[in-house]
């Protein structure tokens, strides 16, 4: 099948190369030439620009978006749709907001365009595992793109297969991905997703925080564990209820370097996370872990903030608590 992909990015010049590995012609198009070159070296179409690249491409056309969320993303579609035809696909695999979805894919249908927004999770190693989508918009487009989405999909792999589960015929999640239903439904999925992996990440990070302070010289000798955080990690990756894909990459990073050196603990957040929090409010749904965990972020990046210093001043008023002052401080 051919498919336009527009961004040759990490992520976007893996799943070009997926898809080719998978037999599919793809016309390539980024801001960088050097990206385009390379990728059309390795058998993809190049393309000069998005006029360029249109051209390129057979009816009924399809063209993937994998460029940043927000502005960049806009404009793409807008210049995308502005060339597109009735029958055509416009295809979002980035991180957009599910809103901004429901508004293109409006735009689009007005035109007789699809608008498909595809969640997908997979980072740096979907070329090898494939990359689990979450997948909005109309069934027609999303049905004649299945080709597509099965290649860059991991497959059912060697997972056994949740009891009861061969009920449920039709349904492709055993391959990797899924159409959730109308345009946004694929990015607010894949928005949750990302909320919960903020949880995720934040529980283990908390935990092994705790392993790292067990030496604290507050604490009494005969309680103090100096621990092998690399040992515990990978132990908790065989047979743990708690075992997960991110455990593996922390056991990588710990096994790589224990002390985690070489990070400054500056942690950023890519947006989903706020996103995921908005939706709860709407919903007034509790997501107290969720919170906590996207508000860890922002602290991350603050050192001894203003609420800390109100914190250590109400302290010492109601209790004559003085707080041990920063080291190098007066």
């Amino acid at each position: 099948m051919q498919l336009a992909m527009v961004g040759l990015g990490r992520m976007g010049a893996n799943m070009t190369r997926r898809l080719m590995r998978g037999g599919h012609q793809l016309v390539v198009s980024d801001l960088s030439p050097d990206a385009v070159k390379q990728l059309a070296g390795e058998g993809a179409t190049g393309s000069a620009s998005l006029d360029d690249l249109v051209t390129k491409l057979t009816a009924p056309r399809a063209a993937w978006v994998m460029v940043p969320s927000g502005d960049p993303t806009e404009k793409t579609v807008q210049t995308l749709l502005a060339r597109m035809e009735k029958g055509d696909t416009i295809i979002d695999g980035g991180n957009s907001f599910f809103k901004d979805d429901v508004r293109r894919a409006e735009m689009c249908a007005a035109k007789g365009v699809h608008y498909v927004d595809v969640g997908t999770s997979g980072g740096v190693w979907g070329l090898e595992r494939g990359y689990c989508m979450m997948i909005g918009g109309p069934k027609e487009a999303v049905q004649r793109l299945d080709p597509i989405f099965k290649t860059l999909a991991p497959g059912r792999g060697d997972i056994p297969r949740t009891p009861g589960f061969e009920k449920r015929i039709g349904s492709t999640a055993e391959d990797g991905y899924i159409h959730c239903g109308p345009s946004g439904s694929g990015h607010f999925v894949k928005m949750v997703h990302n909320g919960i992996e903020y949880g995720l990440m934040q529980a283990y990070a908390e935990g092994f925080d705790i392993f790292k302070n067990a030496t604290s010289e507050d604490l009494p000798a005969n309680i103090r564990y100096d621990l092998d955080l690399p040992d515990i990690a990978e132990v908790w990756r065989r047979g743990s209820v708690i075992s997960s894909w991110l455990l593996d990459l922390t056991a990588m990073a710990l096994t790589e370097n224990p002390a985690l050196s070489e990070y400054s603990g500056f942690v950023q957040d890519s947006g989903e996370g706020r996103w995921t929090i908005q939706a709860a409010i709407e919903e007034a749904v509790p997501a107290e872990v969720l919170t906590a965990a996207l508000y860890a972020r922002f602290r991350s990046r603050q050192e001894h903030t203003f609420a800390d210093k109100m914190l250590s001043a109400m302290r010492q008023k109601f209790g004559g608590h003085v707080e041990p002052k920063a080291a190098g401080k007066s």
